[in-house]
């Protein structure tokens, strides 16, 4: 399983938490450092079942320096896997990758259905 988060958020840093404590396995993966690319965005967006805006990071500083709630919607697919792939902080985290699903942003009711 695929760990991906950005270590100074304090969101990752309890989901990490809670892998560990229940001794999951994981590849981590600083986002910051190695950035999703569009290929594996798309292939959890598909695998999540989520839509894709909820592969943002609505409240980071980049969305809202880039007014990305007013841009969005008049982007395509194909220009918002791009953007995604252009800057791992503009990327909802932590996101959880495991052979049959995808999880983001951590939910621990819902991390603890997939992770038994």
């Amino acid at each position: 399983m695929l760990f991906i988060c950005y270590p100074k958020c304090s969101t990752c840093r309890k989901a990490q938490d809670f892998l560990d404590e229940r001794g999951v396995s994981y590849v981590f993966r600083d986002i910051k450092q190695d950035n999703p690319s569009e290929a594996e965005l798309r292939a959890w967006h598909k695998k999540s079942g989520l839509p894709i805006k909820r592969f943002f990071n609505t409240s980071g500083m980049q969305y809202k320096a880039l007014e990305l709630s007013k841009k969005l919607p008049s982007m395509s697919e194909d220009e918002q896997f791009s953007l995604l792939a252009s800057d791992g902080m503009l990327v909802k985290r932590p996101i959880f990758v495991g052979e049959d699903f995808v999880l983001v942003g951590f939910k621990q009711a819902e991390w603890e259905e997939k992770i038994k």
